[in-house]
Order: C-alpha cells, then structure tokens, then sequence
C-alpha cells in the first residue's frame, strides 16, 4: 500500500511541479509526502495513526542516508520495506485502539 501510494503521489508531484522545486525543497517536500502516505495507508489497513507515523519516520532514517549517498530510489524501496515490517508486527489489537 504504500509503495502504491508513495509512487503515485510521486507521480503526481513530478508532473506538477519543475524539477527546480525538488532541488530547492526536496528535502522538506519528500519527508512530508512519506508521512501523508503513511497516514494514508494506515487509514487503508485501519492501524493506529501515532503508531504508524513514528514507524514511517523510523524507515525514513535509511532512505535520508540513502539520498545522502546518492542513492535516492534505493533507499526508498528500503524505507517501504521497513515501514511494511514495521505496520506487520501490529496487532489487530493496536488496531482496535483508533
């Protein structure tokens, strides 16, 4: 969910927006379109907002090393790969609590 929903607002935003803008505010733009994704897919999977912010913004710790390096795309697949790991290990009892 949200590989789908990080690639389309990706989309999105490539369209709309030049290239310019990203160089200038990339490092706040993404960020926020990480988190709003993640809000988005807990919302999908019914899981607990605050849960699942703090878990979105733990994954985006490889993905900012990553675009350090260089290596933007990379370290995005491995965010959405830890933010998956992260929303598995809730249980449907932490679901419940929204």
């Amino acid at each position: 969910m949200q590989l789908v929903a990080v690639a389309a607002l990706s989309i999105v935003l490539g369209v709309a927006l030049p290239h310019s803008f990203f160089e200038d505010w990339g490092w706040l733009a993404g960020p926020g379109a990480w988190l709003l994704c993640a809000a988005f897919t807990g919302r999908v999977l019914t899981l607990p907002l605050a849960p699942v912010l703090l878990g979105a913004a733990l994954a985006g710790i490889p993905s900012a090393i990553a675009v350090v390096l260089g290596l933007h795309w990379l370290g995005a697949a491995v965010a959405v790969l830890v933010f998956a790991a992260w929303c598995a290990r809730m249980t449907r009892k932490d679901a419940r609590c929204t």
